[in-house]
């Protein structure tokens, strides 16, 4: 397993590697530059700015540049936080989306994957007709519309929760934006779970455990779940890197100072560092998870072996 992991990790370097360097083209390609706003500045003191920050050397001696310092670890200055590095930025970001999307996940876990569950064992009835209802509505209404409904209804009618992050504390200003971040996620784990579910109960061990008089909860817990649980993990994989690192319309709607919103503000302000240290991070994220859920198949199901 060790040797599998390494090799895995090893494997990944080129892919990370190909990743950085389209990500650093397209920032470049991108009209306007970081300092686009300070025009009124004299010609020699931008040039000097741009000579601080290397951004008048070629762009492959620029990328070369950048690929030392990021192996060091080192993601570099913000050019529009100036008094942060980008690492800094990050560090302070990650928290709160790591905290909103776990959040969110669970939930998502909690309710999608025995929705799924109980809508396969009530087959073609009422209950699973509305269950994959719910789900095919939570899947075609976008976060972007999800989410000011939430809040029109609960924060604005209702006057239930917090509509927004600043000036609010406690827990109540979790619950719109974890809602709005999970239901979509829990649509689409409950109908990979009945879809997989069903596929399981209709394989020949679980005859065989029926015709030995096992219930229907025995079944589930000691024979279906396990395979039945494979389609979610590799959907989890990358569902939960994109969650932990932020939505971008969650954030922006609800003012969270997530990796999300720092993304969306680099990316307008041209803060080439920033926007490229978020992609890496989240490349690296998403290779990481993916080996994880490649360990977890073989705990899940024992048929799987690493050579």
């Amino acid at each position: 397993m060790a040797r599998y992991v390494m090799l895995r990790l090893l494997g990944a370097i080129p892919t990370l590697f190909l990743i950085i360097a389209l990500a650093f083209l397209l920032v470049h390609a991108a009209p306007g530059g970081p300092f686009d706003e300070e025009r009124v500045l004299p010609p020699e003191i931008e040039a000097n700015i741009k000579a601080a920050y290397h951004l008048d050397e070629p762009l492959p001696l620029q990328f070369g540049r950048y690929m030392v310092r990021l192996s060091k670890g080192d993601f570099g200055p913000s050019y529009r936080y100036r008094e942060y590095n980008v690492s800094e930025l990050i560090a302070s970001a990650f928290p709160w989306s790591l905290r909103l999307g776990g959040l969110a996940i669970l939930l998502a876990m909690a309710v999608g994957i025995p929705a799924g569950i109980y809508a396969a064992l009530r087959r073609n009835t009422l209950t699973d007709r509305f269950v994959m209802a719910a789900s095919m509505t939570g899947i075609s209404i976008p976060v972007l519309v999800m989410a000011p409904v939430l809040v029109l209804v609960f924060a604005v009618h209702m006057n239930w929760l917090p509509a927004g992050w600043s000036g609010n504390s406690g827990a109540a200003r979790y619950v719109l934006p974890v809602l709005a971040l999970a239901l979509p996620q829990i649509a689409y784990l409950a109908r990979l779970m009945r879809a997989s579910m069903i596929d399981v109960l209709a394989s020949p061990f679980i005859r065989t455990a029926r015709a030995q008089g096992l219930g229907t909860f025995a079944i589930i817990r000691y024979h279906a779940l396990k395979p039945a649980l494979l389609p979610i993990l590799s959907y989890l994989g990358p569902a939960v890197a994109v969650i932990l690192t932020g939505s971008v319309v969650v954030e922006e709607i609800f003012g969270i100072p997530g990796l999300g919103q720092f993304f969306v503000r680099g990316a307008l302000n041209r803060d080439y560092t920033l926007v490229l240290g978020i992609v890496i991070f989240y490349a690296t994220l998403v290779i990481l998870l993916n080996l994880l859920v490649d360990i977890l198949y073989g705990v899940i199901d024992p048929r799987v072996r690493y050579q």
